[in-house]
């Protein structure tokens, strides 16, 4: 983190030069923290709009190269869609990423749809970022292993963990009937689909429509219809190839995860992509132009 910290506060150095020596055209930026959602209702909402008015300050005069998702106080969910809302409007920025659970509590708490209620009004979308687990989950699922700092936290984080809390958590936003009740709502999820793709027909035999969920939609509708997934972070092909089976090519984004992934690693995997012309624009660009109203 010591040498990546330099690299996340850069925007228009090396993270430019790298940008057009690859060939990326656009960044879309996000604070890489839990930042105000660790901080109370009270003083979560003035952290968050500095935060923002500081990304939106970096970025200006760059426009065609950076936009910027939104950082929200969760800890206070009204204004958090006002915050929302304001970066949208003011800042032009193309939705919101939320990271994990705040207090242990996932989206489908009741206490957060006035969040998901404004991007649906506002037609912009909401990354959905893992985020570390809770205490009580931590000390039972990643203590007690050997070399426990650094062995607990790859298995906790980007080994694993992170992964199949977010698949989880979108699992629960379905079976809550949540994307029933914000039929608009658009969520992004990355890391090629966070495990979804491979376990989409097991789960959705398990939780069909009045099987006991809320849910009125199949797995599978509901996914394709409200949830897109980017390729952050993940550079070989069967996982690609799942996805695009799955949720489709009208549901993907490409995406390298910078600085955690380099831009030459996500570029490389990109030019042994085997698709038709029109579907590796769509990925490349055109499903992110549509979704985040970027200009082609």
């Amino acid at each position: 983190m010591k040498q990546l910290v330099p690299k996340l506060a850069d925007i228009t150095g090396d993270r430019l030069t790298s940008m057009d020596a690859n060939g990326i055209r656009m960044q879309v930026l996000s604070v890489d923290s839990s930042g105000a959602n660790l901080l109370a209702e009270d003083t979560g909402p003035a952290f968050a709009m500095q935060y923002n008015d500081l990304i939106a300050e970096r970025i200006r005069g760059y426009e065609t190269r950076f936009t910027a998702f939104a950082h929200l106080p969760m800890t206070a969910p009204a204004a958090a869609a006002d915050e929302l809302e304001r970066t949208v409007k003011e800042h032009h920025f193309r939705g919101a990423m939320i990271r994990g659970l705040t207090e242990d509590q996932f989206l489908d708490h009741p206490g957060f749809g006035l969040i998901l209620e404004r991007a649906e009004k506002l037609d912009v979308p909401i990354y959905l970022h893992p985020g570390l687990p809770p205490k009580g989950v931590a000390d039972i699922y990643y203590s007690g292993l050997p070399n426990h700092a650094g062995i607990a936290e790859a298995l906790a984080a980007y080994g694993w963990g992170w992964h199949a809390e977010t698949a989880l958590h979108i699992l629960r936003l379905v079976y809550a009937g949540i994307f029933d009740q914000y039929p608009k709502l658009q969520i992004i999820i990355g890391h090629m689909g966070e495990m979804l793709p491979f376990q989409m027909a097991r789960s959705e035999r398990a939780f069909q429509p009045g099987a006991g969920g809320a849910n009125q939609r199949k797995l599978s509708d509901t996914l394709r219809q409200q949830v897109h997934i980017t390729t952050s972070g993940f550079f070989t092909l069967p996982p690609l190839q799942i996805a695009l089976d799955t949720f489709g090519i009208d549901n993907m984004m490409f995406s390298i995860d910078y600085p955690f992934s380099t831009n030459e690693q996500g570029m490389e995997f990109f030019r042994r992509i085997d698709l038709p012309d029109a579907d590796l624009s769509k990925l490349a660009h055109g499903n992110a132009d549509r979704l985040l109203k970027l200009t082609p």
